[in-house]
């Protein structure tokens, strides 16, 4: 994927420099300026929620929200739910995504699947291990804090007006994302 985009970048780049009108250049330098600014803006929420997110796993608290989010997990994950070190990483995947922070999720999505590969005893993926990565992918969001905190950077009045479409979006794609997981473990077990 790297060459194709590599391969990409060359050509527009050839194409811009034969037309030589310098528009190439001053789009590079705007882009550049508003990437700084978009990444400015995004780095606040990120940093706040992974530090709460942080203050969680210090205090001992994410354990305590294992414990309240083991009955809906444990039956998803029934080989997860004999390790405590791996509902934990688990259900603090799952509470990142709920509040929209992707970015803060992943390290505790790849703690999970490792610790769930080691469970498992085996280098391939479980259908318990492509369940979560399903779930994690769609991820049901109840505060979409980065979309939120995107749209308030780029001049939105209202940056939350679009929970109802995001709840009902979010919660479709676990829906459909972890029956076609459930149906594909059938059909290949």
């Amino acid at each position: 994927m790297a060459y194709i985009w590599t391969l990409l970048l060359g050509i527009s780049l050839f194409c811009g420099l034969l037309r030589g009108d310098g528009d190439l250049g001053r789009a590079a330098m705007e882009g550049a300026g508003r990437a700084v600014e978009l990444a400015l803006g995004l780095t606040g929420p990120l940093v706040l929620w992974s530090g709460f997110g942080s203050l969680l796993a210090r205090s001992g608290l994410q354990g305590g929200l294992a414990q309240l989010l083991a009955p809906l997990l444990g039956r998803l994950y029934p080989t997860a739910r004999r390790d405590a070190r791996t509902m934990e990483a688990i259900s603090a995947n799952v509470t990142a995504n709920l509040l929209g922070l992707g970015s803060a999720a992943t390290p505790f999505g790849v703690a999970a699947v490792r610790r769930m590969g080691e469970l498992a005893g085996q280098e391939r993926a479980t259908h318990e291990m492509c369940r979560f990565i399903v779930m994690n992918t769609a991820s049901l969001q109840l505060l979409p804090s980065t979309v939120a905190a995107l749209r308030s950077s780029l001049g939105s009045a209202a940056p939350f007006d679009i929970l109802p479409a995001v709840w009902l979006s979010s919660a479709l794609s676990v829906a459909v994302g972890l029956s076609a997981a459930w149906a594909l473990g059938r059909l290949f077990p």
